[in-house]
């Protein structure tokens, strides 16, 4: 198995999703940076997008609409699906967000407020989410689509694969397995 490089500690290294990390801090910079883009923008992060986003930051992993909207209800929020979607509509938009098409799912963008091109690596065991560096990768596929006269308005890049921790976890469960009792 190739060794892991260890991340940084910039919470907006992907890497760092995959291991150990002050979260909170992760979580307090993306909000912080929301608030602010919203206010340079003339927006309202309501109670419901405000907590809907603290909620996506809450975990490095994608959720669903209505796992959001079971939170939602449970802390007095609405039990309707529109209370979710539209919270999570807004958030997508301003770039605080993004969808997870694989998983029809919803994660915190780690880059708010900055041009990017994310590319998505997905854990299929855990499915914990990092959003990593893609300006190559979309200039591939931008190239690639130029070729045929093709133009792209949108591209949700995502790679599924196992985390550093599911590995280890394969590579000890398929240990576990070869070793004589």
């Amino acid at each position: 198995m190739p060794k892991i490089p260890a991340p940084s500690g910039d919470p907006a290294d992907p890497g760092i999703v995959f291991h150990r990390h002050d979260h909170a801090h992760c979580a307090e910079d993306a909000l912080s940076r929301a608030e602010t883009l919203s206010d340079q923008r003339g927006l309202r992060l309501t109670p419901v997008r405000r907590r809907t986003l603290e909620i996506l930051l809450e975990e490095h992993r994608a959720l669903g609409a209505y796992e959001v909207l079971d939170r939602l209800a449970a802390e007095g929020f609405g039990k309707q699906p529109p209370v979710a979607y539209r919270a999570l509509d807004f958030l997508v938009d301003q770039g605080f967000a993004h969808r997870i098409r694989r998983l029809n799912a919803f994660t915190a963008c780690v880059h708010s407020g900055e041009p990017h091109s994310p590319v998505f690596l997905i854990c299929s065991g855990c499915n914990t989410v990092a959003e990593a560096p893609g300006a190559e990768v979309h200039g591939a596929l931008v190239g690639a689509a130029q070729e045929v006269g093709f133009a792209i308005r949108r591209a949700n890049i995502e790679a599924v694969g196992l985390c550093p921790a599911c590995q280890a976890d394969e590579g000890a469960a398929s240990a576990d397995e070869t070793t004589p009792a």
